[in-house]
């Protein structure tokens, strides 16, 4: 799946992530485009706080895995 964020300020990308979460089995991953800066720190900090993985992050694309 993938969460097309970019133009949105942040923390709606974060938001969106979290509603579309349980929409994906554990262990599959969503994409998220997101251009704001602000989301290479809240989307990183999101997945720690929430135990999910972050596969990769870069050039505005975050890859996470649902693990619970």
């Amino acid at each position: 799946m993938t969460l097309d964020c970019r133009g949105m300020l942040c923390p709606l990308p974060v938001i969106k992530l979290a509603k579309a979460l349980p929409t994906v089995s554990v262990g599959d991953t969503i994409t998220v485009l997101a251009d704001d800066p602000a989301a290479a720190i809240d989307i990183p900090a999101w997945c720690r706080m929430r135990s999910q993985e972050l596969v990769s992050a870069g050039n505005a694309q975050y890859v996470v895995r649902r693990l619970s």
